[in-house]
């Protein structure tokens, strides 16, 4: 099976920004690969001045919050690293044919990749002079506003990006298993400590290991056939 996978443009974010940005992103992924009956609902961002669309599914909603949740306690044991969180959508398949084994099988179609780099700021010290505090005060503000205009202009760019992807890449979607609201099986993955690299993982890693296994029952299934 042929595995689309789309490396989102990374994103330099810091910590309060986090929920927010993953929210946008992965519902507008959800909601642009959610082909059946869905109750689209407009979220304005509170922090950037952008609007994005949610399925109106409470259950995805909730899934997607955990997901961040247990990104954000990652992030705060391993400061200073780039991570991904990857959203893949899947195909189950039910290897019968092998009479000792009742698992069923997860053929990727589609991986998405939201690369993230958490920025660690500096507190300043204590040691100037109320002037020079009121003048540094004064330039990180601007620079925060700077900094903000950079970054929504970033995510509105990733936001293109999804949206360029989903209508190039369609011939690998499968069947339609289902026509109510969120229509194909989907997982959210988050890094791992000891398990995968600085960066997040390698979705080569997973989509070969995925492919080796396809092999080892296809190779199974022919030997007790024969």
């Amino acid at each position: 099976m042929n595995c689309e996978v789309c490396q989102l443009k990374e994103l330099e974010v810091e910590h309060f920004e986090i929920r927010e940005v993953l929210r946008c992103i992965l519902h507008t992924v959800m909601f642009h690969r959610a082909l059946g009956l869905v109750r689209p609902k407009d979220v304005d961002l509170e922090l950037f001045d952008i609007t994005y669309v949610q399925c109106g599914d409470v259950e995805l909603e909730k899934k997607i919050d955990e997901k961040i949740d247990q990104f954000i306690s990652w992030v705060e044991k391993h400061p200073n690293k780039k991570s991904q969180i990857c959203l893949s959508f899947y195909e189950v398949k039910s290897n019968k044919a092998i009479w000792f084994s009742n698992k069923v099988e997860r053929l990727y179609w589609e991986q998405w990749y939201i690369n993230l780099n958490v920025a660690q700021h500096h507190k300043p010290t204590s040691s100037k002079t109320h002037h020079s505090k009121v003048i540094d005060s004064e330039g990180a503000s601007e620079e925060r506003s700077a900094r903000r205009a950079a970054i929504e202009v970033s995510l509105r760019e990733v936001l293109f990006q999804i949206i360029k992807f989903v209508n190039e890449k369609k011939d690998h979607i499968p069947p339609i298993p289902s026509r109510e609201g969120i229509s194909f099986p989907y997982e959210i993955t988050i890094p791992r400590c000891g398990i995968y690299t600085l960066s997040g993982y390698s979705h080569v890693f997973m989509f070969n290991l995925s492919m080796r296994v396809h092999l080892v029952f296809s190779a199974l299934e022919d030997l007790f056939k024969h």
